[in-house]
């Protein structure tokens, strides 16, 4: 196992992190002034219903789509102003894993050339010949069998094929990996083992990772610390176990009641359905955004933008209705 890192500056930390895109009623705000931190060798679960901004947060981050605004600090450096060249530099460093395993790879490449295509690209080896030698060592480390160097995406089944993705981004030896729902296009029991194994690979090489997923089960299992989003802000933030113990905010309570538990013990467990109708992200206005559909919701909810406060240790929420000091960026 890899030496626990004591560095006190996170690898990764963003300060009023925002991307808008412009569409024809406005500016939609997919994700907006998100402040989050990531320790060296921990799991961030990013969490929230489909449209909530995850997956544009994970890109924003790896600037595979140009920040409107904040920072991303990596290693204390802000790498929003660096150029084409330094970016260059830094995709070795950072890497994602996508959610479709399929879609993410060329068709018309073979499994080695797929692996061995950014190790090309970057120059990592006098010769092709060597990256392809480290391609197939990266087989093995992913419990890829040789025998399919030459096969093509198509003729492999979907767990395969994002092991492939898996050992893609992991050919550049990077310290940061975005994984993008990387088993929500899976069966359950090939779920489990793509989990199993991006959980070794961290504790074999020291990895961070941000991992988004819509399902709560899996970013228990993997996540030390769970960021809930909510139309493009952060709602709630502290370590897994404490969340899915003492949830604060009342989107999250909602998510963790609607988890189906295999327990017949739990048949009468209440179900916190969410009613009323969901904030445009469209130039919003002033308020919480979910005060439309918060039970809890009073004027100031309405009028007021709640601000992220730590209620604990590295426990943050944004509700008028929980007490704590704002973080300040």
């Amino acid at each position: 196992m890899q030496a626990v890192n004591n560095n006190p500056v996170p690898l990764l930390e963003t300060r009023g992190l925002q991307k808008y895109f412009k569409v024809p009623k406005g500016m939609l705000h997919a994700v907006d002034g998100v402040n989050l931190s990531i320790p060296h060798q921990r799991t961030l679960g990013v969490v929230g219903e489909s449209g909530c901004g995850k997956s544009t947060l994970g890109r924003t981050i790896l600037r595979l789509l140009e920040a409107t605004g904040g920072e991303v600090l990596f290693e204390g450096e802000n790498i929003l102003t660096y150029d084409k060249k330094q970016m260059h530099r830094m995709r070795r460093e950072m890497q994602i894993i996508f959610q479709d395993p399929y879609s993410s790879i060329n068709p018309r490449m073979s499994v080695v050339e797929i692996i061995a295509e950014y190790m090309i690209v970057h120059k990592i080896y006098p010769t092709q010949q060597q990256a392809f030698q480290r391609a197939a060592e990266l087989m093995d480390f992913v419990g890829l069998a040789r025998r399919y160097a030459n096969a093509y995406p198509h003729e492999l089944d979907g767990g395969r094929r994002q092991r492939i993705g898996i050992a893609r981004a992991l050919s550049l030896n990077p310290k940061f990996i975005v994984c993008d729902e990387p088993v929500s296009a899976l069966d359950v029991s090939i779920q489990a083992q793509i989990l199993n194994l991006l959980m070794d690979i961290q504790d074999e090489m020291g990895l961070t990772y941000m991992f988004i997923t819509h399902d709560l089960s899996v970013v228990k299992h993997i996540s030390d610390e769970i960021l809930v989003m909510y139309l493009g802000q952060c709602v709630e933030h502290c370590g897994s176990d404490e969340l899915f113990e003492n949830p604060l905010h009342p989107y999250t309570k909602a998510l963790l009641s609607a988890i189906p538990e295999p327990d017949i013990t739990m048949r009468g467990k209440e179900i916190r359905a969410i009613r009323g109708e969901v904030t445009s992200p469209i130039n919003p206005p002033p308020g919480c955004r979910f005060a439309s559909r918060c039970e809890h919701a009073c004027e100031r909810c309405h009028r007021e933008t709640p601000p992220l406060c730590e209620v604990g240790p590295r426990h943050f929420v944004a509700c008028h209705l929980v007490k704590g000091e704002p973080v300040h960026v």
